[in-house]
């Protein structure tokens, strides 16, 4: 829905955020998203945060 009322808005705007044509049975396929291989960057920071992890809970069961 629209923040405009029924006055404000021009005559070609439409209430709906969709057209018929969009959604339902006669709507377009989505785009699909293929997955990527992993680069070297992204995983060493998954890697840093696990390790970091491990830490924080290493050093809280330390502590009791």
């Amino acid at each position: 829905m629209s923040a405009l009322s029924d006055d404000e808005r021009d005559d070609d705007e439409s209430p709906w955020r969709f057209a018929v044509d969009e959604v339902g049975e006669d709507a377009p396929e989505p785009e699909t998203i293929d997955p990527g291989s992993p680069e070297l960057e992204n995983a060493v920071f998954v890697l840093l945060g696990v390790a970091l992890s491990g830490f924080v809970f290493y050093a809280a069961l330390a502590s009791l």
